[in-house]
This record gives C-alpha cells, structure tokens and sequence, in this order.
C-alpha cells in the first residue's frame, strides 16, 4: 500500500511515485508519459519471447527477466521507465532494490511496439537506454514481426540487425523467436 500523501510533491518523481500501481506512465527527462492499455498482439509477443527467455536465462542461473509492468529507475530524479521486458544478468541482480523496483542500468531491455506509439519506443526511449548505457536494446514490432537490435559500442549504439521472429542478442549468445 502507498504512503498517504501529507504533502504536496516537490519533484517530478514524487508525483511519479504516488501513482497508483499497475498505472501505465513513465517518467522520461521529467516529463510523464501515460500509455493505453497495451492490445493483445502486444502482450501475447510479449508473453513468447519473456517464456523463452526464462527458460534460457532464469532456469540456468544466468540472470532474471522481469515483464511489464515494472519499474525501472535508471535515475532517482527524472527517469523511470517500465520497459516491457528487462534482463539483468546474475552479476548485476543487486540493482533490484529492497522496494523490488530496478534502481540502476538494466543489461538487456525490449519494448514491443504499439500501434500509435511507435516514436516513442523508437526514438525517445532509444535515445533513453543508449544515454544510460543499457548494452542491448530491441524493438519489436509483432504486427510485421521485425526485431530490431541495438548494442552499445563507446558510449553509442550501433544497430546490430532487423531480422523477422527473432532476436539474436549477442550479449547472451542466444537466438529467441516470436
């Protein structure tokens, strides 16, 4: 349960974090983003490629994946994103905090498109992840069934390929299709 509010907030990150939970919002460069209900092509592409990653990555001990929604603070003032799925690698679990939000640089994140916010997946929240330094970025559109790879090289994405039903992610040395 929140804390009931005694005060007015005095940041943008109050205000993100009084939100009832489950609320679809982020919060990126201090300004807050709401969401539609995401459709079911969304979530059932969502639901193929996080089942495969558990088993790859979860079953084996090499990290975790956490679904949306999720947050995800890459900053504790003007930043939380809740990324459709997010990886952390074994080494780097301790970013979950004790609140059981990410605090810190997820190592892989995938936002699957939606129909109407396409330019924020793919521009605002790329510009996003490459800025904090996550080292693996794909975007899925499941309508045209695309996947579209990002890795960080020196502080800048290079795009690593667009191929159809899958996601061959490097950083895990694994191949996921949806």
């Amino acid at each position: 349960m929140k804390d009931l509010i005694t005060s007015p907030p005095r940041s943008i990150i109050e205000v993100y974090k009084s939100l009832p939970e489950g609320s679809l919002v982020e919060l990126i460069d201090d300004t807050i983003y709401m969401s539609p209900a995401p459709k079911f092509i969304h979530q059932k592409t969502s639901r193929i490629i996080a089942r495969q990653l558990e088993n790859l990555i979860v079953d084996t001990g090499l990290g975790e994946v956490i679904s949306a929604p999720f947050d995800v603070y890459l900053d504790e003032k003007s930043n939380a994103v809740q990324p459709d799925i997010t990886l952390i690698l074994s080494e780097n679990i301790h970013i979950i905090g004790e609140d059981g939000c990410v605090h810190g640089i997820p190592d892989m994140l995938i936002e699957i498109l939606s129909t109407g916010n396409e330019e924020n997946d793919t521009i605002k929240k790329k510009e996003l992840y490459e800025r904090f330094g996550v080292k693996e970025y794909w975007i899925v559109d499941p309508t045209l069934k695309l996947a579209t790879g990002y890795t960080l090289l020196n502080g800048k994405y290079k795009m690593l390929d667009v191929v159809t039903g899958t996601i061959n992610s490097p950083l895990l040395r694994i191949s996921v299709k949806f």
